[in-house]
Parts: C-alpha cells; sequence; structure tokens
C-alpha cells in the first residue's frame, strides 16, 4: 500500500521560488533612499563636525537594515515555507521525497540506516531526517514537524519507524 503525505502551499508556486528577489529590491530600494537623502541634504566638506557624523551614521544604520532585514525575512520565510507543494510517498520498499518544482529523491526502506531528530535546531520548525546508505554514499531527506510542517508527520515517521524497525531518536 502507498501513502502520500503532502505540504500544504499556502503561497503561489511562483512567490515561494522569488520572494527572495522582492525582499531584496525593497532593501535596496530603502538603502537608496538613504543615499538620496544624504546627496540631497549632505555638506560635503571634509571638515569634521556633527553634521558628518549624523549622516554617517543614517548611511551605516540604513545599510545594516538594508542587508539585515532581507536576510532574516528570506531564512524565517525558507524556514516555514520552504517545502509548500513538496510530498513524501511511503511505499511496501521505498521512501520518496518529490518537490514541488519535479525533483525526486528515492531510498529503498532497506537502504534506510537512522531516523533523527537534530538535538539543536537553530530554525525553529523541527526538522526529522532520514538517513539512507546506498553503495557507500549517505544521503537524507527531511520532514518538517510543527505548525508549518508536514501534516500527520507522527504518521508517516511512525509507519517508517515500523516498516524500517529503526526508532525514530528524539532528543
Amino acid at each position: 500500500m502507498t501513502d502520500l503525505f503532502q505540504y500544504p502551499i499556502s503561497f503561489p508556486g511562483w512567490w515561494i521560488d522569488y520572494y527572495y528577489y522582492f525582499t531584496w529590491t525593497l532593501a535596496m530600494l530603502f538603502l537608496a533612499g538613504g543615499w538620496a537623502f544624504f546627496y540631497r541634504f549632505g555638506k560635503f566638506s571634509y571638515g569634521v563636525d556633527f553634521g558628518c557624523f549624523w549622516k554617517t551614521s543614517l548611511l551605516v544604520i540604513m545599510t545594516t537594515i538594508a542587508l539585515g532585514v532581507p536576510s532574516y525575512v528570506n531564512t524565517k520565510f525558507f524556514a516555514e515555507h520552504g517545502n509548500d507543494g513538496d510530498s513524501v510517498v511511503l511505499s511496501s520498499d521505498r521512501i520518496e521525497y518529490r518537490h514541488r518544482n519535479g525533483e525526486k529523491k528515492m531510498f529503498l526502506l532497506k537502504d534506510i540506516v537512522s531516523i533523527y531528530q537534530e538535538p539543536v535546531t537553530y530554525n525553529p520548525p523541527a526538522k526529522v531526517f532520514i538517513v539512507a546508505r546506498n553503495a557507500g554514499l549517505r544521503d537524507s531527506i527531511n520532514v518538517t514537524e510543527g505548525k508549518f510542517g508536514l501534516p500527520n508527520s507522527d504518521k508517516l515517521l511512525s509507519a517508517l519507524s515500523a516498516k524500517t524497525g529503526l526508532p525514530v531518536k528524539r532528543p
């Protein structure tokens, strides 16, 4: 029997694939606005005065915001929605991970060597890794749990554990 588990898709596929262009464009427009303000109201004498200090501080702060905010937003968005539209197929002899753009990764159940969750997670959604070894090569897929994760991931993991005989190791 084949079981299909699919991540819900909460945004259009084109947005999930290209959201970072939008965030970086907005950030660079924000930075361009800071430079425009600097050139409009800048005093271009090379003496040291408080006018130079606050304008330099403005550019440093705006550059920090323009580089930091998109990095934060893109990392968080990918952690929460990077798997949207993907699916996991569990059959009697293999597990197959299908990416929304058509890429596939497949392991035979007999090649799976461990199923575990890492003890420290830096991106909030917890991921359970399914590691397989075949012909001396080691590869893995992961299943995201939690609010933005795979619905019925516990059912998938318990069925996989039963079929492989390996326990799901949690911290």
